[in-house]
């Protein structure tokens, strides 16, 4: 069973800056998928970014492109979520997310390939 635990949330003012954490309970190969997904109040759950490959390849939403860096530590498993120039707009709940297939450019974002989830962590941005 895997279990992924989320930490780092909070609130910021718009323009400051978050990691988010996510602690895997297994080991994060290459041929581990890991996604960060997000979901505010009222609107469906989006996929944020990825990582995949012993971090060789990345995705990321475009809302986030040139903000939000993926990076992972495979020592710790752990992935971690770096969050600049925060906007109003990126709150809401973060969860991570892994499966153990391949994540591709255009099947990263589906949150139904993943079959593990952490409980998730607040990122509040107030204006």
């Amino acid at each position: 069973q895997v279990q992924l635990a989320e930490s780092g949330g909070g609130s910021v003012e718009a323009g400051g800056s978050l990691t988010l954490s996510c602690a895997a309970s297994i080991y994060i190969s290459s041929m581990i998928c890991v996604g960060w997904f997000r979901q505010a109040p009222g609107k469906e759950r989006e996929g944020v970014a990825a990582i995949y490959g012993s971090g060789g390849l990345k995705y990321y939403a475009d809302s986030v492109k040139g903000r939000f860096t993926i990076s992972q530590d495979n020592a710790k498993n752990t992935v971690y979520l770096q969050m600049n120039s925060l906007k109003p707009e990126d709150s809401a709940m973060y969860y991570c997310a892994t499966h153990t297939y391949a994540c591709g450019s255009g099947s990263w974002s589906e949150d139904w390939r993943y079959a593990y989830w952490g409980q998730g962590t607040q990122v509040t941005v107030s204006s």
